[in-house]
């Protein structure tokens, strides 16, 4: 940190770490730290900066993926505040480095929103943009936003900033209510990003300034969030003009109730399908399944938040359609394939019948799914391999296990430290750890890793030295013995759930077999009497960790290889680097030879072997990992019952036959030629 000419305190420089640049999540994260602060406080790039407490401001710098920013805080607790919040830019304000941002949502889409459907010159067909994938037959409704009329005069400013206010109020007394019906916790965030854009200070010191020269609240608030998102509109990032729609959607909420006008559920008789201008979040989230069938808009792309949350909902939807879908009539039959971002007007009996084949294929699909995911795993022939889920508190143990998990392959522990200023109390993370183990029951597995931080992700009670390269410094387990006092607090509280779950405790990112024995030695210390209680793992995330995996397994109860990591390292490609990132390919030969090492080396002395890595939810990756020997799968609780389901369509032969022609082969290219009839 540097002290300004100003006397503003400066933090060291921050490579951003977000694929997308600071979009609406990770800009709202940030900007809700930055309100913890009294001080004022500036995100810098260069020449340009941002009010750090609005998330329309920062999202209006239009950050990339590796820019260099700086926070700037002038105040009474300004030290504290950079540095804080110069941590929470490193660690991805939220947002993983290397996870892919709101696209990572619309997996069942290959490349999502890269371009419009090209028109086919056929005047029955409408194209636009693939955003959420399915089939669907039905007769159009049209859908328009209603106009809400203000007056431009205000009563006095007072009385004008107490109704705009209490609209506030009851606009966030909405969307905790809406929130609180999605149960994905990643579309939840949605939710939490307008949220902080209601409570956007630049937003409503635009409103109360208009107030204060006469305006109604009305006026006020409409003119400041229509200026706000034509800021975002004129971005040339499409990630961010998308977020338009999210201001304009907060900003109705609140005219809307400034003006006494109730936003009901938009009503549809059954079979439909929706055409509309704009939907926004809000009305997305509300629709009823079990009318609308799909939706198309004629603004938006893949990585709008509408778009995501029908791909959550699993409705068929296409964005950026032709505007004469605008024109077309109401009750008109049509058949709308997301997939292919094609809406067919007056379909023909062969076209019907086409389309109803295929609906029929993907609900059988569903089906097969769905049953797959109620059975225990196993192979075509019979051989058992476990899928369990990663999962991130108790609310996500218990979707899993309605999803038909088998237990938990990992529990990321990091949510229970990240976002505070002081490390959570052995009973704190006792009662967290306890609960998710009342989920699961003593009968299925719950593998908890412990402290993941370092370096690429420091938190701020927890300084560590700064390093050139973190990724290669304190990370993992190495954190963990550097700070005992930490380590030994979480272990007490993993231990007291033993009594409740079948417990596995995991260390991260080992290297060394002197970690694990430093490490499984604390955890010894701690346990006394309760040592038999809790079997203890490692994750093979880098290749040392793979290459003696024989000697590791003398040491530990089991592996869990983490894939994502193990990757970049064995590639010496970052995940998060903007012309890398995509060439670091899990499915490359020398990581499958890594995968096929630890396996071998684990079964020669007993132990079982998992991966928990993002590969372990590629459908066309799982008979592959079957192949190699993989005891279990732990995966995102949306693939369960998909992971299960094909597994069940190989056999073991099969499987090992398809792992050594594909350990044969060069380059992850020719592996993904190989695996493409396996893909889902």
């Amino acid at each position: 940190e540097t002290i300004g000419a100003t006397g503003a305190i400066l933090s060291d420089e921050v490579t951003l770490p977000n694929p997308a640049g600071l979009h609406a999540r990770p800009a709202a994260v940030f900007a809700s730290g930055a309100k913890q602060y009294k001080s004022d406080i500036r995100l810098l790039r260069g020449s340009d900066s941002a009010n750090a407490k609005s998330v329309v401001s920062i999202m209006g710098l239009a950050t990339k993926l590796g820019d260099r920013v700086r926070v700037q805080a002038t105040g009474p607790d300004a030290g504290e505040a950079a540095g804080t919040l110069a941590r929470l830019l490193a660690e991805g304000s939220g947002e993983k480095p290397g996870d892919a941002p709101e696209a990572a949502a619309a997996a069942p889409v290959a490349e999502p929103g890269v371009a419009r459907r090209t028109a086919s010159g056929d005047i029955d067909e409408l194209t636009g943009v693939s955003a959420s994938p399915g089939l669907a037959v039905g007769h159009i409704v049209q859908f328009r936003q209603e106009v809400i009329d203000v007056r431009e005069a205000g009563e006095s400013p007072q009385r004008e900033r107490a109704r705009l206010e209490s609209a506030r109020h009851e606009a966030r007394q909405q969307i905790e209510a809406l929130k609180a019906t999605l149960t994905d916790p990643s579309k939840a965030q949605i939710l939490d990003a307008h949220l902080e854009l209601l409570e956007d200070p630049d937003l409503n010191d635009m409103a109360l300034g208009s107030i204060s020269d006469g305006k109604s609240a009305g006026f006020a608030w409409r003119n400041g969030f229509q200026k706000q998102a034509s800021t975002l509109e004129k971005l040339d990032n499409p990630l961010l003009r998308e977020r338009a729609g999210d201001i304009r959607d907060v900003g109705r909420r609140v005219l809307a109730l400034l003006a006494g006008v109730t936003q009901a559920q938009i009503e549809v008789p059954a079979d439909s399908i929706l055409i509309a201008e704009e939907l926004s979040p809000s009305d997305t989230a509300s629709l009823d399944r079990s009318k609308v069938l799909g939706f198309c808009t004629t603004t938006g792309g893949a990585t709008s938040h509408v778009a995501i949350l029908a791909r959550s909902l699993g409705i068929p939807a296409i964005c950026g359609i032709d505007e004469g879908a605008l024109q077309l009539a109401n009750g008109t039959l049509v058949v709308l394939d997301g997939s292919l971002g094609s809406l067919r007007r007056n379909p023909g009996a062969e076209d019907l019948e086409k389309a109803h084949e295929r609906i029929r294929r993907q609900t059988a699909k569903r089906e097969e799914q769905d049953l797959a995911a109620s059975k225990l795993a196993m192979t075509a022939d019979g051989h058992r391999i476990e899928v369990v889920a990663n999962i991130r508190n108790a609310q996500e143990a218990r979707e899993a296990v309605a999803a038909g998990a088998e237990g938990v392959g990992l529990l990321r522990s990091e949510f229970l430290f990240d976002d505070r200023d002081t490390a959570p109390s052995e009973d704190e993370q006792a009662a967290e750890y306890c609960a998710v183990a009342e989920a699961l029951g003593r009968e299925r597995p719950l593998v908890i890793r412990t402290l993941d931080a370092g370096g690429d992700k420091p938190l701020s009670y927890m300084p560590l030295p700064k390093e050139d390269n973190p990724f290669l410094g304190l990370r993992g387990v190495r954190v963990s013995l550097d700070r005992p006092d930490i380590f030994r607090t979480q272990l007490r509280a993993i231990l007291r759930a033993a009594p409740i779950g079948n417990l596995h405790v995991m260390f991260p990112m080992v290297a060394a077999i002197e970690e694990v024995r430093a490490a499984r030695k604390i955890l010894l210390e701690e346990a006394g009497d309760r040592a038999d209680s809790v079997k203890v793992g490692v994750m093979i995330e880098v290749p040392a960790a793979a290459l003696i995996a024989e000697q590791l397994a003398r040491e530990v109860d089991f592996f869990s290889i983490g894939t994502n990591d193990l990757t970049q390292y064995t590639l010496a490609m970052d995940r998060g680097h903007p012309k890398l990132a995509k060439k670091a390919d899990a499915l490359h030969p020398a990581v499958l030879r890594l995968i096929g090492m630890t396996v071998e080396g684990a079964h020669m002395h007993g132990k079982w072997v998992g991966v928990c890595g993002g590969i372990a939810s590629d459908a066309m990756a799982v008979p592959v990992l079957a192949g190699l020997g993989i005891d279990e799968l732990s995966v995102s609780i949306p693939a369960v019952g998909s992971v299960k389901a094909q597994l069940a369509r190989v056999t073991m032969a099969e499987a090992r036959k398809l792992a050594a022609d594909v350990l044969r082969l060069g380059t992850a290219a020719e592996v993904r030629a190989l695996l493409a009839p396996y893909a889902e």
